[in-house]
């Protein structure tokens, strides 16, 4: 059976390191949708962060944003799907991350907020979004209070740490994950993120949605993608395809593996090859 839904991931696969997608898949991706082919996006990115390449790429229908917790129509801007934090865990993450001293970032559906704290990390937030707003105080309630998609908090390792561990106490109601980022502007030893959202959506069950939308099943579905959070999608997809440099296990749940390399550029033209001939 001919696949009829690619799904694309963002960040190291269909955007190469300098963050332009290139030519060979642009020229891919448009030669599939002629056939008929519906083509989509599914990242942890924002909205405002994800329409640059979707543009790029012709994709004007529904995409699934922030793992999932958001669903939007390209061409008309329409929300189709909103998992917003429920207003119990925006209290504790708003006392976690303040307990820790974490500048903060809150993920509404059209910006990220932050206040001073945060402003020396705004451009490693800017990878989710380029549209980033400075509130007088991130912790306060009216800053959560439209009912975030995420949230993202920076600090030392040990506080990162510490918040992370509070907030895997409550998997009833967050999914979160802490890694770490670097050394930033100059801020003495390397920081870290923990990043948290609402519980259930993932990438997986944007993949289903995205197929009902697009009036196919998921057994029709191809996946490409490049890391852990695309897991889901490959596990439910019909066919998917890790990047080459993608972590052992993230290949290992993939029905196939690419020659192409994480951010180099040609990897959705290699797996459409592969996947449609």
């Amino acid at each position: 059976m001919t696949p009829r839904l690619l799904a694309l991931d963002l960040d190291g696969t269909l955007l190469r390191t300098d963050q332009q997608v290139d030519e060979r898949d642009i020229a891919a991706i448009r030669e599939l949708q002629a056939a008929g082919v519906t083509v989509t996006i599914v990242t942890g990115r924002m909205h405002a962060g994800s329409v640059g390449a979707a543009r790029a790429c012709t994709i004007e229908g529904a995409i699934a944003c922030v793992e999932g917790s958001h669903l939007i129509d390209v061409a008309s801007r329409r929300t189709l799907v909103h998992h917003a934090i429920t207003p119990p865990a925006t209290a504790l993450l708003r006392e976690t991350f303040g307990a820790h001293g974490l500048a903060s970032f809150i993920f509404g559906a059209e910006h990220i907020h932050h206040d001073a704290a945060g402003e020396p990390y705004a451009d490693y937030v800017r990878t989710w979004s380029p549209s980033l707003q400075r509130v007088a105080e991130a912790l306060h309630v009216d800053a959560w209070a439209s009912g975030p998609l995420a949230a993202v908090a920076i600090g030392d390792a040990a506080s990162v740490a510490a918040a992370a561990g509070t907030l895997r106490l409550h998997t009833d109601q967050l999914f979160s994950v802490s890694f770490p980022i670097g050394p930033l502007f100059g801020k003495p030893g390397e920081r870290h993120a923990v990043l948290a959202r609402a519980a259930g959506p993932t990438k997986g069950t944007a993949l289903a949605e995205l197929c009902r939308l697009a009036g196919c099943d998921l057994s029709d579905a191809v996946a490409v993608g490049d890391w852990v959070n695309d897991v889901p999608m490959f596990r439910v997809a019909g066919r998917s395809f890790a990047m080459a440099t993608a972590p052992e296990h993230v290949r290992g749940a993939a029905t196939d593996t690419l020659v192409a390399e994480a951010g180099a550029g040609g990897g959705i033209a290699e797996a459409i090859r592969r996947a449609w001939g």
